[in-house]
């Protein structure tokens, strides 16, 4: 498991630079999850590190293989440099909302794919119009980390937050039909204040 997690801090640093900042969360019965903090410009990236300790696991499978299996880290990106945006102290409140969703699979038994849905259950941090994301695909900011056989790659997955609007017309039309409103309406989604995406 430590060896899992030191590949995949050594993929990070290389792909975002060194963090500035980093915070662990332990919740009952689960491993510790980190959250690291890197910034890129006027751009704050949060990383998860922990959530690929071990596999997640189809929660109807009656034994849990303890190799093979999906493993990911969620990645959020916000834009930090406006004039207008919450100051870093209130961005970094995001990172308990982001341990729970990164310890999830452990709790919940949920698997964390692209396409998915996952609901924080209040503001990613104070005064935020967002609570939840949509897990987008991985291998743009980072690159997959491929591990040795027989174990899944370490796939580090974006997360797009949605407003409560979003994220209701997202149930209904898809995650596509989301992302192709938001792409043919210019959305920044690494904008912390930007209003919802006209959804008519």
């Amino acid at each position: 498991m430590s060896d899992v997690l030191a590949l995949v801090e050594a993929r990070l640093r290389t792909a975002l630079g060194e963090p500035d900042a980093r915070a662990a969360v332990t919740f009952l019965g689960t491993d510790r999850i980190e959250v690291l903090r890197f910034h890129d410009g006027d751009v704050v990236r949060y990383a998860t590190l922990g959530m690929s300790a071990q596999p997640m696991t189809d929660p109807t499978a009656v034994i849990a293989d303890p190799l093979r299996g999906p493993r990911a880290e969620l990645l959020l990106s916000v834009r930090a440099g406006r004039a207008d945006a919450p100051p870093l102290s209130t961005l970094d409140r995001s990172l308990r909302p982001l341990a729970v969703l990164a310890a999830s699979p452990q709790v919940e038994g949920l698997v964390v794919a692209p396409g998915a849905s996952l609901d924080t259950g209040e503001p990613l941090w104070p005064g935020a119009p967002f609570t939840s994301v949509l897990v987008a695909e991985s291998g743009g900011l980072v690159e997959d980390l491929e591990l040795d056989e027989p174990m899944d790659p370490v796939r580090f997955l974006p997360l797009l937050p949605m407003t409560p609007n979003e994220a209701a017309w997202k149930r209904v039309q898809g995650a596509e039909a989301l992302q192709e409103k938001w792409l043919r309406n210019g959305t920044d989604l690494r904008d912390p204040m930007r209003s919802g995406v006209p959804l008519g």
